[in-house]
């Protein structure tokens, strides 16, 4: 006996084909999107965070294995242009404070305000059609997507340890914004 498949599932079928990739594209474009203001307000919450402890406690350290508080502002930073520069965009951050071996604590703010612009601009610039794109990675393939989600959790992460710093140090927190 002929299988023999109804001329409507054939149209349905093909129709699905035509459409979907229209779909996922729009999706890509709309993950960019999102993800672009998604950045925007965590790094203002990140900064906002960040000027609250006051300079000279920028040393401060809750046990000796950990990051300063300063050390952790600067991991944030060059992790966010590795990440964007190295993952997404291919190029190369330049600003005169990456050079200084001591920055203070006003300099330091000002090199993550910077890396985190430079990180922001990637993110706006990655178009929607290289998001699938895979790339070498120390832990294996990743795509841009992967790396920007990589980038949100990563700043999440440090961002989170210097809340407790400031809770130490008796500082109250600025309120969350997530969205």
């Amino acid at each position: 006996m002929k299988n023999v498949v109804p001329p409507m599932t054939c149209l349905l079928v093909v129709a699905i084909m035509l459409y979907a990739p229209e779909k996922l594209v729009a999706q890509d474009s709309m993950f960019v999107q999102e993800a672009f203001i998604k950045w925007q307000n965590a790094a203002a919450y990140t900064l906002e965070t960040a000027r609250l402890m006051p300079e000279d406690q920028f040393g401060f350290k809750p046990v000796p294995e950990e990051m300063s508080f300063g050390e952790q502002l600067a991991h944030i930073g060059k992790n966010m242009v590795w990440l964007a520069g190295g993952h997404l965009t291919g190029k190369t951050f330049e600003h005169p404070l990456t050079a200084k071996e001591h920055r203070t604590p006003a300099e330091e703010i000002e090199l993550l305000e910077a890396s985190l612009t430079y990180a922001e601009e990637a993110i706006q610039q990655t178009s929607p059609d290289s998001l699938a794109v895979k790339g070498d990675f120390f832990a294996g393939p990743k795509s841009k997507r992967q790396i920007i989600m990589l980038m949100h959790d990563h700043m999440t992460h440090h961002r989170g340890q210097i809340i407790v710093y400031l809770r130490l140090q008796n500082i109250k927190p600025p309120k969350y914004r997530g969205w």
